[in-house]
């Protein structure tokens, strides 16, 4: 009878390691798509994306629109008049109070950015329209200041500030 010594490898335990070897090629070839299928794809992480904006072109008393996370942002260049219109409002007259300076960034006065959808229904309002020269909604009469203050109509809020951040004297990012 012949014996064989522990010390020596057999066909047996090379199909042990041959197949340990597979088991572990074969988990990790299902694991790696399944761990991939749990991050969110690229829409949705371009829709969250900042944007960055450059304002350089933009004349002043003109109003863009550009979209972050599927909604339009109103940015205006408003003007020395628009600025001082906005600022000479009684607080106190306001549906929504909020002073100008709450609305813009310290040393922007100029640049007024803005979520572009009513509070009232979601529509979208026309820009330099109503008796504000702002914003006016005309699915429901809502009226808008050139710091997108609710003056007049069913609207409960202001416009919507968007979370934004000027990276440099000419160009915002939004988001």
């Amino acid at each position: 009878m012949t014996t064989v010594s522990s010390a020596e490898h057999t066909r047996r335990d090379f199909l042990y390691i041959a197949t340990g070897a597979v088991a572990a090629v074969g988990g990790a070839a299902v694991a790696v798509p399944l761990i991939a299928q749990m991050n969110p794809d690229a829409s949705t992480i371009a829709a969250g994306a900042p944007i960055d904006v450059d304002l350089a072109p933009i004349a002043e008393g003109q109003i863009i629109k550009v979209f972050w996370r599927s909604k339009p942002i109103f940015i205006s260049h408003r003007s020395k008049k628009e600025i001082d219109a906005a600022k000479n409002v009684q607080l106190s007259t306001l549906p929504d109070p909020e002073p100008d300076s709450a609305r813009v960034k310290a040393g922007h006065e100029q640049w007024l950015v803005v979520v572009g959808i009513c509070t009232h229904l979601g529509c979208i309002p026309l820009a330099k329209q109503g008796e504000y020269e702002g914003w006016f909604c005309p699915c429901h009469g809502s009226a808008y200041d050139t710091a997108g203050r609710i003056r007049k109509g069913p609207a409960p809020k202001n416009l919507l500030l968007p979370p934004y951040k000027f990276v440099s004297d000419t160009k915002v990012q939004i988001g």
